[in-house]
């Protein structure tokens, strides 16, 4: 029996793996660590986290960069140790990565045979040490790591070649299946994981050549382990011609090295679409080859296109393997609620498959601990985060809505949310950017299950909810004074039980600040009495409640930001209306999520302080501003989306939501005068006392949060809002 075939797997019912995005990849001599920008090697309460999600095994890293960068170091297994226990400890199989989208430690060559005899003996340290591990993935993702390394240049040997290309795929592959035979001669049952990315080409009639040259490629890497890589496969005079041997490829017949399980990754962006008419498209998407020059894009950017998607990619995949499949790595980039639909959509193809008798073993939510510069590519330090399972904004974990999904279904039950029954953006008018709009359906409208009320609809807030929603194919209806009066307790109870919304967002409020002080009773009425109308009928009505508060409960005698334990002492009548209706609203509902937000300013209000300034500036007049008060202005796009995320997550309590940084009002139109190329010089700061306002205000009103500070900066937001203009 070959030392790399073992029994096929089995299942009965689609299980739940989890995985961590812990990418340690090469650029030039920088290596970049996706679990060090995580905290990960320092946490002590991950692993608990993640047991807690019920998941049956996890794809987990023993990363050969990490555990032995210098080739003569004794190795330090105490991270790994300690983790792996713990993994075993509470029941949850390790699925071991031993290269994930890495090029070797730096005294190994992925051009040479040292990357493939060095992971090969690396491979047989980690069985020794750990001997229970079953399940191995030596390589995550060759072909894409190949093609990265060899064809882009992107990684590191940054080559881009054919030659380069083939010879790391080619020595990834050698040493995955080298690695898996010494792996069993220490655990004779150890078991292949092969993951890859689960992609195709789409093409114009003219590079349909193209495209079915890279439709065979895709597959490449799995063919090679399984030993379909002799003299009629379609691919085997490019590989002879890219300066493989004979002797190489004959290796994979004789030593074929099926997967136990093909671990297919599939991302919306892993399905591409070549267009030689490079005008429909922006400089960055073109390439090409020897013979034509085209645009490599996004085929469900595509209007005309239509992606094959997880369904038929994956009954491809089945159809040419017949081996169990599991798909390795779910996760999209998104808001909350596509991340939620597209796990329900996966879930959902991935037990219609398994009904069809297609081997279906498992789902992998990945990234549960979210990624970092993968919109950069991990080309830059740290990068962009994009949450997960799990939300590090704040440092720590803060699980999201998407725990809930991956405990029900490792219950085996479906989970259900009004969110997930409209379709994703995939599958909406705005997934289109080049060509004509040609939809997947009917393009149905957003009406699908309970709606999210929104209450307050001729303010800026609750029209920006609104407007977010459409963007985001959020199913809402939106109220006005006159038919959800805050007031009225009774009428407000009418239109909960005729509309049976799953949330309502109070977008209602005086926010007058001045001429609160004489209208203290509309004030309170609205702002207090509004709120805890809401709080008592969402809590006897099982609804969540989204509502507002501000800066101004605080007196402003600190000198750093104020978080959410500080006392709150307002000092005008809005504060003091706002800071009671947070205690009513906690009193009645404890479910109710609270913002606290600071002056916030947004592309749809044309009286926020930036844009009265920008006015005034640009037709030359001198423009007033307070210069002693310091603030943290938050940007409205920003405040709604992430209102609507945390109120998906079912968070609770008090949260500060304002753009990081702070700044004085006269400051700030100063730096707005400068982006715009208006003369600062007409920036006239003043004190607070010049502007006798009615209202006493805090000096300083600066927020910060202890529960996640999850906004951008205040100097991104500006450039974004800027650019409206």
């Amino acid at each position: 029996m070959n030392p790399c075939m073992t029994k096929q797997l089995l299942t009965t019912g689609i299980e739940v793996w989890g995985g961590i995005e812990c990418t340690i990849n090469r650029v030039n001599d920088q290596y970049f660590d996706q679990l060090d920008y995580a905290g990960h090697y320092n946490s002590e309460h991950d692993i608990e986290l993640i047991a807690e999600l019920g998941i049956k095994k996890i794809r987990y890293p023993v990363l050969w960069e990490k555990h032995q960068p210098n080739k003569d170091e004794i190795i330090d297994w105490s991270f790994a140790e300690r983790n792996l226990e713990k993994f075993r400890s509470n029941g949850i199989e390790v699925i071991a990565g031993l290269v994930h989208h890495g090029s070797g430690p730096g005294y190994v060559n992925m051009l040479d045979d040292t990357f493939v005899s060095g992971l090969a003996n690396y491979a047989i340290k980690v069985a020794e040490k750990f001997p229970w591990i079953n399940y191995y993935t030596p390589v995550n993702e060759p072909l894409t790591t190949a093609r990265f390394c060899g064809l882009y240049g992107i990684w590191y040997p940054h080559q881009h070649d054919d030659k380069s290309f083939c010879r790391i795929l080619i020595n990834e592959c050698k040493a995955t299946v080298l690695a898996m035979q010494g792996i069993r001669k220490i655990n004779p049952g150890a078991k292949l994981v092969q993951t890859d990315d689960l992609g195709k080409i789409h093409s114009t009639s003219l590079l349909k050549y193209q495209a079915d040259f890279e439709n065979h490629r895709r597959w490449l890497a799995f063919d090679l382990l399984c030993g379909k890589v002799s003299p009629d496969h379609a691919l085997w005079d490019y590989l002879l011609s890219s300066g493989i041997e004979y002797y190489e490829l004959l290796f994979f017949i004789e030593s074929k090295c099926e997967p136990e399980v093909m671990g297919f990754n599939h991302y919306l962006t892993s399905e591409r679409y070549l267009d030689e008419n490079l005008e429909n498209y922006p400089p960055h998407t073109h390439g090409g080859n020897f013979e034509y020059r085209y645009a490599d894009v996004e085929a469900v950017r595509v209007g005309h296109i239509f992606p094959d998607g997880p369904y038929d990619l994956l009954k491809q995949a089945w159809d040419r393997y017949h081996l169990p499949i599991a798909v390795t790595e779910v996760h999209l980039y998104c808001t909350r609620e596509e991340q939620m639909r597209w796990l329900s959509t996966i879930w959902n193809v991935a037990n219609q498959l398994n009904n069809e008798s297609v081997n279906i073993i498992a789902i992998t939510s990945w990234s549960l601990l979210g990624s970092f510069g993968w919109n950069r590519l991990l080309t830059v330090t740290n990068g962009d985060y994009e949450p997960g399972v799990f939300d590090l904004s704040n440092g720590k974990p803060r699980p999201t809505v998407l725990a809930k999904m991956i405990k029900a279904y490792h219950q085996d039950n479906n989970y259900h949310h009004p969110l997930i029954n409209n379709d994703g953006w995939w599958r909406r008018k705005c997934r289109v950017i080049y060509g004509n709009e040609i939809f997947f359906n009917s393009d149905k409208e957003i009406k699908n299950g309970k709606p999210l009320l929104i209450i307050g609809k001729s303010g800026t807030l609750a029209s920006a909810f609104a407007r977010i929603c459409d963007t985001r194919g959020i199913f809402y209806k939106i109220a006005s004074r006159e038919e959800a009066d805050v007031t009225n307790i009774f009428q407000l109870e009418r239109i909960i039980t005729e509309i049976e919304p799953w949330a309502i967002v109070n977008a209602a409020g005086f926010v007058r600040v001045d001429d609160a002080e004489m209208e203290v009773g509309s004030c309170f009425a609205i702002n207090t009495d509004g709120a805890q109308n809401l709080a008592i009928l969402c809590d006897k009505y099982s609804i969540k409640l989204l509502t507002f508060s501000t800066d101004l409960v605080f007196d402003g005698l600190k000198t750093q930001p104020y978080t959410e334990r500080d006392k709150k002492i307002p000092l005008n009548v809005y504060g003091q209306s706002k800071a009671l209706a947070e205690e009513r609203v906690q009193q009645h509902n404890s479910n109710a999520l609270i913002i606290r937000t600071s002056a916030f300013f947004g592309p749809w209000d044309k009286y926020n302080f930036i844009t009265v300034a920008l006015d005034s500036l640009k037709t030359g007049n001198t423009f007033n501003a307070v210069k002693d008060v310091f603030v943290s202005p938050t940007y409205v796009p920003d405040l709604v989306n992430a209102s609507l995320d945390l109120m998906i997550d079912d968070e609770t309590g008090v949260w500060h939501l304002s753009n990081k940084g702070q700044i004085s009002w006269a400051d700030l139109a100063y730096t707005i005068a400068e982006r715009r190329g208006f003369k600062t010089s007409l920036v006239n700061p003043k004190p607070l006392e010049h502007f006798g306002f009615k209202a006493k205000r805090p000096i300083y009103s600066v927020l910060s949060s202890e529960r996640g500070n999850i906004l951008s900066s205040l100097d991104d937001a500006l450039t974004r809002y800027l650019l409206q203009f």
